[in-house]
């Protein structure tokens, strides 16, 4: 049996893998964190009975003893009866939680503090960051206003403070300045009283070419340090204000950039720079091209291009152009594979000023090649939206383009093409055919950017298509453009691929294999390892949700009971994680309430694996409502591999959804 792990990093909580253990009522869980609290320690009941009570009841000592007989047979089912506790123990005069020292998420949490410390500067910023990421919330959530809880919640959060600021301060040192200005931005909004928080922020921003930025930092930590507590900055805050406003050279970032990403995002800010200080149109566009460059770097860069892309658009607004507005948006011709955006938001804004400027354009014939780039752009970031303005802008990009004859448009017009190609199951064979001319036009034209592209979206049909053969070929072309080109996501991909063709290996084996469960750990682990690349590549679109769904689906293909973990980040698939979690919990009532308020799963490439996962939470309930419905939805599908149309996972054939959904039906 797995052992049981304790968090209090966030609410009190004790799980078993992935499942979470039924705690009872509040004292129950106030009985454990006290015990937690004490690492390992004897609490005597006359000390649990002061802390759980302002004014004890007559029963108080019968009561304790209660809460941790209930918490005994949670944590430990199995113990036979009359034998003594292994993990809640009786001690002398209390009791005491004997959990392994990485059972408990703040233990853990400091050990990994403390092993970062020692690691060289280069591991340590990874460290801290995987330590940081156990914590789901304040310490000891619930127990916030407890007298015994108040100094190690304090402790832990101030342990956690200086942990964010640590790893800022490596990551400033080692020239990756701009990977630390998202979390230390998110930092002071919670923790503005912090003046090492906003020295590192001003710094980073400083060494990532952004003095202007910078000094606003400085300016904005006086204004709250003054207005809120009356003081002044100290010193460091001081010299450093000082230093940047006479460009000390002390203040530059530690030797030459490391890499092309970060040489780029040199050029990019300081053309900008340029730009804005001389409004310059020519610059205007050439800063669009560097950030197009910048962004197929992944990581950094891709975050980075995405971070001025809008500033940039901003500024030709400004200029009143519409033709320079729509050069300065349709030059962002970045190729994309994935239908599901990592900047809603920002998505949402460029969308409103391509539209905004394919209104200003004149109505002539002159303007075609630029309102057809407004079109692409407009199915592209509209990806993963259900609205009859993406396809329709699709399909006038493509229309033109055509027109036109001019390839590298044509290349352009079908990526959005592609985007606005998963509104229905069932359309791997279309995505192949755009997939099938963007390679063509790719290698004729010598557009090695669509040329991925177009290997990428044939890798994804043919997985749908069940051609694995096919994908492979795919997947080894696409490997080799690459490596010769220097594109470094692509490997993220084909990465998620080789892991999908391990769980549809681990479909197909034997009945012995899947009793001893080595088919099915090994996809696991290629799961888990494909993750781990995603992790700094500059897609949270692609990244948030995907590990936990694609364990789902093994375990849905392999017809094993869905194990969901709540606490797990699903992202945007959380609707369909959560009744699997209410029917774990014997939650019949609500995970039927939570099925039938499900939402159709959006137009993108997973939306064959979630109508499966519904279809299980269906089958598990006897829902005929919901099970008529995703019937209805999977039915173009037959013969597919649910969800591998993704490229990255799958849920198992879609003919054997459809056969138990039958079976359910006709019963």
């Amino acid at each position: 049996m797995e052992a049981v792990t304790f968090g209090v990093l966030g609410a009190v909580t004790a799980g078993r893998g992935p499942d979470v253990l039924a705690l009872k009522g509040p004292r129950h869980r106030a009985v454990l964190a006290r015990l937690i609290l004490a690492r390992r320690r004897v609490v005597p009941v006359a000390r649990l009975v002061e802390d759980l009570w302002e004014a004890p009841p007559p029963r108080a000592v019968g009561a304790v003893r209660t809460f941790v007989g209930d918490l005994r047979r949670a944590l430990e089912p199995d113990r036979p009866p009359r034998a003594p506790a292994r993990l809640l123990v009786t001690e002398g005069p209390g009791y005491a939680l004997r959990a392994a020292p990485d059972a408990v998420d703040a233990w853990r949490f400091e050990a990994a503090v403390t092993e970062a410390d020692r690691l060289p500067a280069a591991q340590a910023p990874e460290r801290l960051r995987a330590a940081l990421g156990e914590w789901r919330g304040p310490a000891y959530a619930e127990f916030g206003t407890e007298d015994w809880a108040r100094g190690e919640r304090s402790r832990l959060t101030e342990l956690r403070l200086r942990a964010v600021e640590r790893r800022a301060e490596l990551l400033v040192e080692l020239g990756r300045a701009a990977e630390a200005v998202p979390d230390l931005d998110a930092h002071l909004t919670e923790h503005p009283w912090r003046e090492e928080s906003w020295r590192l922020l001003a710094l980073a921003l400083y060494r990532t070419g952004r003095q202007a930025d910078a000094l606003a930092v400085l300016r904005r930590a006086r204004a709250l340090l003054a207005g809120r507590l009356g003081i002044d900055p100290g010193p460091r805050l001081r010299r450093l204000e000082a230093g940047i406003l006479a460009q000390d050279p002390d203040l530059d970032p530690p030797g030459e950039p490391a890499d092309a990403a970060a040489r780029l995002w040199a050029r990019t800010t300081e053309a900008y720079d340029r730009t804005v200080a001389a409004g310059a149109r020519a610059r205007l566009e050439s800063t669009v091209g560097l950030l197009r460059g910048l962004a197929v770097t992944g990581g950094g860069g891709l975050e980075a291009a995405r971070e001025h892309r809008m500033t940039a658009v901003q500024a030709a607004e400004e200029t009143g152009d519409a033709e320079l507005t729509a050069r300065v948006i349709g030059a962002y011709d970045v190729p994309a594979n994935w239908t599901r955006g990592d900047d809603p938001e920002l998505a949402r804004r460029i969308v409103a000023a391509a539209e905004r400027t394919l209104a200003a354009l004149p109505e002539d014939p002159t303007a075609d090649t630029a309102r057809c780039r407004l079109l692409a752009t407009v199915a592209l970031e509209s990806r993963g939206v259900r609205s009859p303005r993406g396809p329709r802008a699709a399909a006038e990009a493509e229309e033109i383009a055509r027109r036109l004859d001019d390839p590298a448009l044509l290349a352009f017009a079908l990526n959005g093409v592609f985007m606005q190609s998963c509104t229905r199951a069932g359309l791997a064979p279309r995505r192949d055919a755009i997939g099938a001319e963007l390679t063509a036009l790719g290698a004729r034209h010598g557009l090695v950017n669509h040329e991925v592209l177009g290997h990428l979206i044939r890798l994804q049909a043919r997985a749908a298509l069940a051609d694995l053969t096919a994908a492979d070929a795919h997947a080894r072309a696409v490997n080799h453009l690459a490596e010769r080109h220097e594109r470094p996501l692509v490997g993220v991909f084909t990465a998620w691929y080789r892991a999908l063709r391990e769980a549809v290996s681990a479909d197909a084996s034997d009945a012995s294999s899947d009793a001893s469960g080595g088919s099915h750990d090994s996809a696991e682990a290629a799961y888990r390892s494909a993750a781990a690349r995603l992790d700094g590549a500059g897609m949270p679109g692609l990244e948030r949700g995907l590990l936990p769904l694609a364990l789902l689906g093994l375990r849905l293909a392999r017809g094993r009971p869905a194990r969901v973990d709540p606490r797990a980040d699903w992202g945007p698939y959380r609707p369909w994680a959560e009744p699997f979690a209410l029917l774990a919990e014997g939650r019949d009532t609500e995970a039927r309430g939570a099925l039938r308020a499900l939402p159709e799963p959006a137009p993108d490439l997973l939306y064959e694996a979630l109508c499966c996962a519904e279809a299980a939470v269906a089958l598990d309930l006897g829902d005929r409502p919901a099970l008529r419905r995703t019937y209805d939805r999977l039915l173009p599908a037959a013969g597919e591999l649910a969800g591998a149309g993704s490229g990255l996972l799958t849920f198992g054939p879609v003919d054997g959804w459809l056969a138990a959904i039958r079976r359910a039906l006709d019963a």
